[in-house]
């Protein structure tokens, strides 16, 4: 019974027979390399489910703010060119009324030429010249017929032309203009010369050339990439294309199967040969790896312009009143031009490049989000001390800005009050009933309803100064940690920006449980690692790649399933100070404006150590810290009246000084007890080895 499978089986596994290796045991006994099975074609069905499926609606159209932003974009282009062209209809009207003879003359030309069937003439003349005398007469006889029944049209013509002529004449005289326009209109257009339109350019697009197969094989094989070079020798067409090249976005879009062997960060990491290759400029192109599908799949998107040199659209939230931070918000655009949102709840943020890069406007737009949401506190420090934040001092129940000892322990000393807070709101979240608060995190309706369960949002610019700074960066970094794993789920959220990454300055337990990334330009691989992850450079995921022109540009992992090549939104100082001025408003419309802590860790720096020595007796070598708040509560009213007793021991701690089981005396009882307290020759020993530090920097 003949099969209906097209393939005969029976005959391939005949074939196969001759493709075996000898058993290393039995020299006799023949084994299948390659078995029917896998030899069998794959089915569609099986294709099908590892394919990758396009979206049915574009990402344009998925998107409420790229969709605002394409319809902007296609009003503006229209209110632009059509202001343009009506500026210019006198000019136009001129052209035409200069063209219009020359159009009438052509336009009566042509109709004597259809009329007398001149376009004949040469065919007539040709047989003449042959002494065609049956062809002429054919010829001729076609040519009667033609001239007799074009005649009659031309009568008919007429006889509307003069009925129309004579309506115009007892119709009002604006008929008559209309008609002249007209007819200017159609002999001008009729009469321009081809290498002047009459419209003038109202928008110059640039000319670019279209982005083929030919021309990406091309400039792949200058690569000097040895894998490609041996497989293009081998086969031309060992460089595949899953899918076709179309345009994407203001540019072009290649997807590319490498030949085995080859990754796409092999080529990554030669942008400027591919640059070169396609003969494009640098910022133009961005090859970009695909991992989920395999190391060797490559997407090459060549823009029409340089992304830096691009005019960015203005950030969307620029004029807003208030934001849901909850929500994710526009942090950029990627080098499509397309809108890249971010979003804040459960997750922190780590900024990290070299110096003069866009650290701190990349920083500044979550904190912004944060300020303009009434209901979320946000805390700011900038350890750089340039005021690069300043603008959000309004706005921050915490700020401090500086280069020195005292900003990076008002920086410590928020870490700690963020490590107690994130202990409080699991307390608090402990105790809510499972039908209020089922995934025990801290949700946006519980952000909103829960008092102490608000968002709370803490900058660190630079904070390389605080986590390397010998005195306080160790504690600084284990507060940090234990606040990133912990406080994601309690609505606690700390934003990085370091330009710095390395094991130092950037502790390891920070940069490895930061769920959202943003490097712009490193110089190398390490650094890479340190921000976007470990493996993200051999994944292909390099900042190393993006040039000095590339300000604000750099690789955002974490926002989404993919790593994404985005461009920050800028914001200059004025621009920055009216966001801040309507966040302002909006909280104090809100009635959350807090005001910031009387007594400032930095205010009683100076004199903290002399003060609490100085309440302590000579014949008292330990005092307990109810004790020392009483005294010292005493001694400056203005300065310590509010002060605690956790806070006057997590003051004293950077100083080496710590606190432990004491044996005194209660005054109230005249009983003895043990309590937290610390040791004098402690505290005499700090101020020594501080007082020796300032003499040295002095000197």
């Amino acid at each position: 019974m003949p099969s209906d499978n097209p393939f005969d089986w029976q005959r391939h596994e005949q074939e196969l027979a001759d493709v075996v290796q000898l058993h290393p045991d039995d020299q006799d006994t023949p084994t299948l390399v390659d078995s029917p099975a896998a030899q069998r074609p794959t089915t569609l069905a099986t294709t099908a489910r590892r394919g990758e499926r396009r979206p049915v609606i574009p990402s344009w159209l998925r998107s409420r703010a790229e969709l605002a932003y394409t319809v902007r974009w296609s009003l503006g282009y229209t209110g632009h060119v059509s202001a343009y062209h009506a500026v210019r209809l006198p000019k136009y009207a001129g052209k035409l009324a200069i063209r219009a003879p020359r159009g009438l003359l052509k336009i009566l030309g042509g109709y004597v030429r259809w009329l007398l069937d001149l376009e004949g003439e040469a065919v007539r003349q040709a047989t003449v010249r042959t002494e065609d005398a049956e062809a002429y007469l054919k010829l001729s006889r076609q040519r009667d017929r033609r001239v007799r029944w074009r005649g009659i049209v031309t009568l008919f013509l007429l006889g509307a032309l003069i009925l129309a002529v004579g309506v115009l004449a007892v119709e009002p005289s604006w008929w008559r203009w209309c008609a002249l326009a007209l007819g200017v209109i159609v002999c001008g257009a009729v009469g321009a010369p081809a290498d002047r339109p009459l419209l003038d350019t109202a928008v110059v697009a640039p000319r670019v050339a279209a982005l083929t197969s030919d021309v990406v094989i091309r400039a792949l094989s200058v690569l000097s990439i040895a894998g490609i070079a041996q497989a293009l020798a081998r086969n031309p067409k060992a460089i595949g294309f899953p899918a076709p090249i179309t345009r994407d976005g203001p540019g072009w879009r290649a997807d590319v199967d490498l030949p085995p062997g080859v990754t796409a960060g092999e080529v990554m990491d030669r942008r400027d040969k591919l640059a070169s290759g396609l003969g494009r400029p640098l910022g133009c192109v961005w090859p970009e790896g695909n991992a989920d599908v395999s190391p060797s799949r490559l997407v090459v998107w060549v823009g029409d312009e340089p992304m830096s040199a691009g005019r960015q659209p203005a950030w969307p939230l620029l004029k807003a009143s208030t934001v849901d931070m909850s929500k994710p918000f526009p942090f950029g655009t990627d080098p499509r031009g397309r809108i890249v949102s971010m979003e804040l709840p459960y997750t922190n943020l780590l900024i990290g490049s070299i110096p003069g890069y866009g650290k701190t406007a990349g920083i500044q737009l979550p904190m912004l989000v944060a300020a303009l949401d009434p209901y979320a506190a946000l805390w700011g420090y900038e350890f750089k001390g340039t005021g690069g934040l300043d603008p959000l001092t309004k706005v921050c129940s915490r700020f401090a800005s500086g280069a020195d000892d005292d900003t990076a322990e008002a920086g410590l000393m928020a870490l700690r009050e963020l490590r107690a807070e994130c202990q409080k709101r699991a307390a608090i979240i402990k105790k809510l009933p499972k039908d209020v608060c089922p995934d025990n995190k801290v949700t946006p309706e519980l952000a909103r309803r829960i008092k102490g369960l608000h968002w709370l949002v803490a900058g660190f610019d630079e904070c390389q100064e605080l986590f390397a700074h010998p005195e306080f960066g160790k504690e600084a970094g284990e507060l940090a940690e234990k606040i990133i794993k912990l406080g994601r789920a309690l609505g606690v959220i700390l934003l990085l920006a370091t330009q710095r990454p390395d094991a130092k300055s950037l502790p390891t337990g920070v940069s490895a449980n930061v769920g959202t990334r943003f490097c712009l330009r490193v110089m190398g691989q390490l650094e890479n690692d340190m921000v976007l992850g470990t493996s993200a450079y051999r994944n292909g995921i390099r900042a190393t790649m993006f040039a000095k022109k590339d300000k604000g540009v750099g690789y955002l992992v974490g926002a989404a399933d993919e790593a994404q090549i985005v461009r920050t939104f800028y914001l200059d100082g004025p621009s920055v100070e009216r966001v801040c001025a309507r966040a302002y408003a909006a909280r104090e419309a809100a009635g959350t404006l807090t005001e910031r802590p009387a007594a400032e860790p930095a205010a009683r720096r100076e004199t903290l150590l002399e003060d609490t020595l100085s309440v302590i007796r000579a014949d008292e070598p330990k005092v307990w810290m109810e004790t020392l708040i009483e005294r010292l509560a005493a001694l400056r009213p203005e300065v310590y009246g509010e002060l605690t007793r956790d806070q006057l021991g997590a003051a004293l701690k950077p100083y080496g000084i710590a606190t432990g089981q004491v044996w005194g005396t209660d005054p109230a009882t005249g009983k003895g007890a043990n309590r937290r307290g610390i040791d004098r020759a402690a505290l005499t020993e700090a101020v020594a080895q501080r007082n020796r530090r300032r003499g040295d920097q002095a000197a």
